[in-house]
């Protein structure tokens, strides 16, 4: 399996969530099944049937976050030296030149991404295209929704 990029918050991130669905959604969905099993037949009992069903889901969650953080490659993006290229981690200010604002990007790892915080995945078009290239470069980006223009204003380490 290839290695999953994350940031080292996004890791505290991931680590933070795996406790809180192992230490307390686990149990308290165990203790749902138990008490809707004390309400008899298990066939029509829907509470039993939900609450399955959410074990399962947390379960697949579970999994899913211990195999991203096995095969997590922790990337400190403040321990790479600022040399205005646009890596992994790097906190971009961005012209749009289509629509003649700023936009402020920062590029972290699938599980990690929240693009109403500006916090987009290196899987997007966008930071594909914005990887690799350096402050003061104009790009062309092609997104499903069509192609943006981009100047790079800035990038930060942070």
């Amino acid at each position: 399996m290839s290695r999953i990029p994350l940031t080292k918050k996004g890791e505290m991130l991931i680590k933070e969530k795996l406790s809180n669905l192992k230490f307390i959604e686990r149990p308290k969905i165990s203790e749902a099944i138990a008490e809707a099993r004390a309400h008899g037949d298990l066939k029509e009992n829907a509470e039993y049937h939900a609450a399955k069903e959410l074990q399962g889901l947390i379960e697949a969650k579970i999994s899913e976050m211990e195999s991203a953080l096995a095969n997590a490659q922790v990337i400190d993006v403040k321990e790479i030296p600022e040399t205005g290229r646009v890596v992994f981690g790097s906190t971009i200010k961005i012209y749009d030149i289509d629509n003649e604002k700023e936009l402020t990007f920062k590029i972290v790892g699938n599980l990690e991404s929240d693009p109403e915080k500006g916090e987009i995945s290196i899987d997007t078009p966008i930071a594909q295209g914005l990887v690799g290239k350096f402050v003061e470069d104009e790009i062309k980006i092609e997104t499903p929704s069509g192609s943006l223009n981009f100047e790079i204003l800035e990038v930060k380490h942070i």
